[in-house]
Parts: C-alpha cells; structure tokens; sequence
C-alpha cells in the first residue's frame, strides 16, 4: 500500500467516525490513487486531479465536478502529511446542481392517495394498511423515506408519543415527537401487522406481505401506481411527485404556520432543522426559495423589520 493510498484510508475511517458514509468518495479516492501509481507520482498536484477527471470524455460536468470535490476534500486532510500536496481551487469545473423543484402536496392529494392506497389489491389484508400508515407517516412527520422503512417495533414508542430515527443519512439518530392522532393511526397499523404475523418474528415496524421489511423498489412502484390512480402522473410520465416531496410539504407547512402566527424563525429555523435531521440548518433554509408564499412572506418580514428600524 503507497502512502497516499495509507492517507485515504486514514481519511475515510476518520470521516465516517464522525457520521459521514461517503462510499461513492471512497471508491472514487481508490481510483485516484491507482491513478497516481500509474503516473509514478509521489505528490498529489493539481494538474493531475484535473487530469484524471477528464479521463473519462462521457462524464458528465456534475460528475467530474464531483469527483473533483472528493479530491480536494482528501487534499485538505493529506496535506498535513505531505506539506507539497497542491489542493485543487474551488472554480475549476465550475458546476452549479439544480435541485429539483418539490411538488407541495395539497390536502386533497394526500387524502385521495391514503383513501387509494387503502384499495389496493391484496393477497393478505397487509398491504393497503401498510402503504396507508407509510405514506400518512411520511407527509406529517417529514421522515426520509429511508428512515421510515428502517424503523423497528421498539422504535416506535406509541405511549410516550415518540419515535426512534437511527442509522440516518448522516449516521445519527434523533427522537421524533407525533401527534395522538398520528399514534392512532401507527396502533392500528401495529395491530393489522400482530395479527398477520400470527406470532412470527419481524424485524422492522413496517413489513411486506411475505412478513419482511419493505423494499425501496416496490415502494416506489407502487407510489407511482397510486399518483397514476388519483392524476398526479400521466400514465407513461418518467417524472412526477415523488416521495421525498412528503418532506418538503412537511418543511413548507411547519414556516407558513410560524410565519403566519409572527413567531420568531431564526429561534425556531434550528428546532425545525435538528427535527428533520438536517446537519446544517443553512439546509433548512432553502425551502424558502422553494415555495413562492413562504418567500413572499419572509421578504414581508424583512421589509417590516427595516421599516421598524430608527
């Protein structure tokens, strides 16, 4: 093992003792070090980074982009080792991600998909309760999908009205409050589940008509299947609501409500961003710019602040 590649493993378990997964970063990080074996090269410059991410003429800017991020995010710790390592400068392949603009569900979308959900076909009587609590779960506790599936029986704690989240995108877990009404709905869930295991084992909270946990796949499908149902999809539209939109309402809903009531947003912006998981509460911040209402009223709240200033 070279010593650039003894430097990303070092790197890499580091990070991730901190929470970061950073897979796609490791094996990105390998490939670069084989790179440099190959080019003989015993410092790490930045017109090798650069070359080795345009090896590749079919990738795509945001890919190389990205590459190049890792990189430079290893060349910040490695050059504490090897003092002539060059970290490559922010702005060499300028590269702006879009993010992808959230459907904010209305009340009647979300209603119309549980009432569907509960006429799906089924084999066993699991099925439609199962995609009924999952989907009403995600849209008023703003959980990641993820998160949601991963949930195990003892992580659902329906007395004290709380729920477990571990194992989440960034390695932390954290406790979720819900509603009494929401806990109603998780009970009669659990009860549905306890009758169809018969006694078996399951090893997490929400399972699948064969008594296991729930595959990202079939969600997604059937989620699609139900958009299509109700007219939020064309029937051969690749694109549409997804999934991960339950958690921009949720977002979206909880600022309009403080907003609306004059509540205080930069004391309450970190209760929000630590409920939703969310390492930097910056990323909290950005569903402001995307919903036109919430943006309306955060400039009216900014007028009204200058306005008020001697």
């Amino acid at each position: 093992m070279t010593t650039i590649e003894q430097s990303i493993q070092d790197y890499l378990a580091l990070r991730r003792s901190l929470g970061f997964k950073l897979r796609d970063a490791g094996l990105c990080l390998a490939k670069f070090a084989a790179f440099l074996e190959t080019q003989d090269a015993p410092h790490i410059t930045t017109a090798l980074a650069l070359e080795w991410v345009q090896q590749s003429p079919s990738a795509q800017p945001a890919t190389r982009a990205q590459r190049l991020g890792y990189v430079r995010d290893f060349t910040r710790y490695h050059v504490t080792i090897d003092a002539q390592t060059e970290i490559p400068p922010l702005g060499l392949l300028p590269f702006r991600p879009r993010r992808a603009q959230p459907y904010l569900y209305s009340d009647e979308d979300i209603t119309c998909l549980l009432r569907c959900a509960l006429d799906l076909p089924h084999a066993d009587g699991l099925r439609p309760w199962t995609y009924h609590c999952l989907i009403g779960l995600l849209s008023v506790t703003g959980l990641r999908i993820g998160e949601a599936i991963r949930l195990k029986s003892e992580d659902v704690d329906l007395q004290e009205g709380m729920l477990t989240i571990r194992g989440t995108k960034f390695g932390k877990s954290r406790l979720v409050p819900i509603h009494q009404s929401t806990g109603e709905v998780l009970a009669h869930y659990r009860a549905h589940r306890e009758r169809f295991l018969a006694g078996r084992a399951a090893s997490t909270f929400f399972i699948s008509s064969r008594g296991n946990h729930l595959d990202i796949g079939d969600i997604h499908r059937t989620f699609y299947q139900l958009s299509r149902r109700i007219g939020l999809r064309g029937a051969t539209a690749g694109h549409g609501p997804r999934l991960h939109d339950f958690r921009h309402r949720f977002a979206v809903q909880t600022l309009l409500q403080w907003y609306r009531s004059g509540a205080d947003i930069e004391r309450r912006m970190p209760v929000l961003s630590a409920y939703l998981g969310h390492v930097h509460v910056a990323d909290t911040y950005w569903y402001l710019s995307a919903c036109p209402e919430l943006m309306g009223l955060a400039v009216a709240r900014l007028e009204q602040h200058w306005g008020d200033l001697p």
